[in-house]
């Protein structure tokens, strides 16, 4: 049996001293001074008969266990070895001047390891640096909104004259509002009446019908500041409509306080008819003087592809007195429909009204569409007019050279 005993230590030492010396761990540190323990005879030193058999379930345990604590302790040191070496290559790329954060923990430099290009881990320190960056910029932002929020609270009665300033702002703001208020207020009692008629949500796109929300809640501030502001009225108005939505999408709280009259009624019903002017660009009357005991209708539409005379059309179904304004009596038209946008005709029947001056009111016009007023010198009608043939020409030749250079390209592609 001491025979055999031997025989397994050497065959245990030969087989573990190679994967000691694969893995780096030195010999005298690889668990072999177990003793294996064979039968308790052999611990006693006394002999023992053949008959008894070798206990090599046992044998197989120690020699188990003790591999495992060897790549453990292997495994161990190499991963620290390897977070050393990767800790010194990022000092050294720091020193060379390389985008690098300061301050990098273990479980970084572990997935900067697993990286598997060098691309890649620069792009990954890169990454890790900027982001320090970013803390370090907030953290002084913060100290600063500090700074300042100390510097106002000692330094708070060091500014009486901006504080007087904003108050004396929002107080004319608060006044001026309550004035015009009062001016709409007395309109609604003693103003004259300025119709939209709220029946064209069918003729047009959603989108269309957002525009001209839009153009009447401009119209509707420019009325509001006025010094003499017209009693609005919204006549065929449905509730729930698209208009109706539009609206409450604009002004949401305040559009129950604004102070106009809403209704569903036709504004047949609601004036008599020998008093109510439909304006319309397809009239073939043309309004020569404002008259201040009319009631004006304006249709609310915006009519993108240009559908003529569909409010003409209605006014003559309900026999109603139509009128266009005299664009062509008094600007040299150039180019393009003459077709207003709803706030363009608040401010030019508001001009009029208060001054009863066509070419002041007609200044609202967009210039793009004319090339000035009747009555000016001829020199400088020709020079506008000269101007405007010169930018079409100008359009043209540009035009050309487009084509031609399409043209020459495509030769050029088919060459090839």
């Amino acid at each position: 049996m001491q025979a055999v005993n031997t025989l397994l230590k050497n065959f245990a030492r030969c087989s573990a001293f190679p994967f000691a010396v694969q893995h780096g761990v030195k010999k005298d540190l690889f668990p072999l001074h177990r003793t294996l323990i064979l039968s308790p005879c052999l611990k006693e030193g006394s002999s023992h008969s053949a008959s008894e058999k070798l206990d090599l379930d046992e044998w197989k345990k120690v020699m188990k266990s003790g591999a495992q604590e060897a790549s453990e302790a292997v495994s161990e040191h190499n991963e620290l070895s390897t977070v050393a070496a990767a800790r010194e290559a990022v000092e050294m790329w720091r020193l060379a001047g390389r985008s690098v954060p300061e301050n990098i923990s273990d479980d970084q430099l572990k997935t900067l390891m697993e990286c598997p290009s060098k691309a890649s881990r620069k792009k990954y320190l890169k990454f890790l640096y900027l982001k320090e960056l970013s803390k370090k910029n907030d953290k002084i932002k913060m100290e600063k909104k500090r700074e300042r929020r100390l510097e106002t609270q000692v330094e708070g009665d060091s500014k009486p004259h901006e504080i007087k300033r904003n108050s004396f702002i929002c107080s004319w703001a608060s006044a001026m509002d309550r004035m015009q208020n009062w001016r709409v207020a007395q309109s609604m009692i003693f103003g004259q009446p300025l119709v939209f008629d709220m029946s064209f949500e069918n003729d047009m796109s959603p989108r269309e019908v957002a525009n001209t929300v839009k153009q009447i809640v401009f119209s509707e501030s420019s009325n509001r500041k006025s010094m003499d502001p017209f009693h609005i009225h919204f006549c065929n108005f449905q509730d729930n409509s698209q208009y109706h939505r539009e609206f409450i999408t604009h002004y949401r709280q305040a559009w129950d306080k604004l102070l106009i009259t809403v209704t569903e009624r036709c504004y047949t019903e609601v004036f008599p008819k020998n008093k109510i002017i439909y304006l319309t660009a397809d009239s073939p009357k043309v309004m020569k003087t404002f008259e201040h005991d009319k009631v004006y209708i304006i249709g609310s539409m915006v009519d993108r592809s240009i559908k003529t005379g569909v409010s003409l059309a209605r006014a003559k179904r309900l026999g109603l007195e139509t009128a266009s304004l005299p664009l062509e009596r008094y600007l040299l038209w150039s180019s393009g429909a003459k077709n207003l946008t709803l706030d363009q005709m608040m401010d030019i029947l508001l001009t009029l009204k208060d001054t009863g001056d066509w070419r002041k009111a007609l200044e609202f016009v967009p210039k793009r569409k004319y090339c000035g007023f009747v009555g000016k010198s001829v020199s400088d009608l020709r020079k506008s007019l000269d101007l405007v043939n010169a930018l079409k020409l100008g359009k043209r030749q540009e035009e050309v050279q487009a084509r031609q250079f399409a043209k020459n390209y495509s030769k050029k592609l088919i060459r090839k």
